[in-house]
C-alpha cells in the first residue's frame, strides 16, 4: 500500500485528508505538534490499524517515518487569531517546517505536496486570482507572517523541485469549512454558526461588501486526492468559484440555522482581502474537478455537526 507522511494531521484539513487516504487503502503517518490542530479530530483515523500519530513540531529534526510515498505538508497555524497569536511559529514553520520535510521527501524519494493559500493573492487586483497573477501583499502588515511564509514556502518548494527533479506540488487553498472547525477559529463561517447558535448577534467586519469563496472540506479533499496521480505540479488553486459577499453569508447562517438574524458591524480588519475567488481552470483541466456540494448543502451538514459538538450551549 502507498505511504504518506501528513504534517498538520490533527488539523481540520490535515484530519480529513488522513482519512481519506486510509479509506483509500494508504498507510498514514500523521505529525502535529497540537499548537492547533486536535488529537479528538483523530479519533476515527486512530481505529485504524494503518495509522499512526506522533506529536512533534516540524520545526525540529524530524523523527523517522520510514519508507514514504509522500510527504503532504499541512502543517501550518491557519486562522486569522491563531497565526496572529502564533507570528512566530507561523514563519518558522513555513521556512524551517518546509525545508525538514522538503529534505524528507528528497532522501526518501517521495512526491512533495505543500498546502499553500489563496493568501499569496493578498488584496487582489486581479479578480478571478488565476496562477499566473504573482499578487498583492503587504510584507510587513500583521497577516505577512502567515501570506510570506506561504509565499517563501511556495519558492522553496519550485526550488526543490526544480534543482533536485523531485515531484514537488503546491496546492493554493481558498476559503474551505465544514465539520472540525474550531469553535474559536475566527473565520467567518464559524463565527457566524457559533453567534448564531448560542444567540449572539454575528459580527461582520466592515460593510460586509467584502466576498469570500466557500469550499466544502470533502470536495477540497477529493481535489488533494486527485492531484496527487496527476504530472503536474503547479501552482494550483483549489476552491469554490462561487463567490458570496461576507454579509449574505451571515444571513445565510441564520436562515440555515433557524434563528433570528443579528448582525454587529465592527471596524474592518487591517489588510483584510476585499474580494476572493478562484480561477479553477487549471483544476479542471488537470484534474477534472469541481466542487460539487452547494453552499447551503454544505452549510447545512456543518451547522448540524456544530449542534451536535454542542455549540448552541454557551
Amino acid at each position: 500500500m502507498p505511504k504518506a507522511l501528513v504534517t498538520g494531521g490533527a488539523g481540520f484539513l490535515g484530519s480529513h485528508l488522513c482519512e481519506r487516504l486510509l479509506a483509500d487503502g494508504w498507510e498514514v503517518v500523521a505529525y502535529d505538534s497540537l499548537l492547533t490542530g486536535r488529537r479528538a479530530n483523530l479519533a476515527a483515523a486512530e481505529r485504524e490499524p494503518a495509522f499512526t500519530f506522533v506529536e512533534h513540531d516540524v520545526t525540529l529534526e524530524l523523527p523517522d517515518p520510514g519508507p514514504l510515498d509522500w510527504v503532504l505538508h499541512f502543517a501550518s497555524p491557519a486562522s486569522p487569531p491563531d497565526y496572529l497569536d502564533h507570528p512566530i511559529e507561523t514563519l518558522r514553520v513555513g521556512a524551517l517546517g518546509t525545508m525538514r520535510t522538503l529534505e524528507l521527501a528528497r532522501d526518501r524519494g517521495a512526491g512533495f505536496l505543500l498546502a499553500s493559500t489563496s493568501e499569496v493573492y493578498g488584496d487582489p487586483s486581479v479578480h478571478p486570482q488565476v496562477e499566473t497573477y504573482w499578487g498583492n501583499v503587504n510584507p510587513v502588515g500583521p497577516r505577512s507572517v502567515y501570506d510570506e511564509s506561504k509565499r517563501y514556502a511556495e519558492a522553496l518548494t519550485m526550488a526543490y523541485g526544480r534543482t533536485y527533479g523531485m515531484n514537488a506540488k503546491v496546492v493554493r487553498i481558498f476559503n474551505t469549512y465544514g465539520p472540525r472547525m474550531r469553535i474559536d477559529d475566527g473565520r467567518a463561517v464559524p463565527n457566524f454558526v457559533a453567534q448564531s447558535l448560542s444567540g449572539r448577534p454575528m459580527s461582520v467586519y466592515g460593510d460586509g461588501s467584502q466576498t469570500r469563496s466557500l469550499c466544502y472540506v470533502d470536495d477540497l479533499v477529493e481535489g488533494f486526492r486527485r492531484y496527487l496521480d496527476v504530472a503536474e505540479v503547479g501552482p494550483m488553486n483549489l476552491g469554490n468559484p462561487e463567490e458570496v459577499t461576507i454579509l449574505h453569508l451571515a444571513e445565510l447562517v441564520a436562515e440555515m440555522a433557524e434563528v433570528p438574524k443579528q448582525i454587529e458591524f465592527l471596524p474592518a480588519l487591517v489588510d483584510d482581502p476585499t474580494v476572493r475567488c478562484p480561477d479553477i481552470t487549471l483544476a479542471g483541466r488537470w484534474l477534472g474537478w469541481r466542487p460539487s456540494v452547494s453552499l447551503r448543502d454544505g452549510l447545512r451538514r456543518t451547522i448540524e455537526w456544530a449542534r451536535d459538538a454542542g455549540w448552541g450551549n454557551g
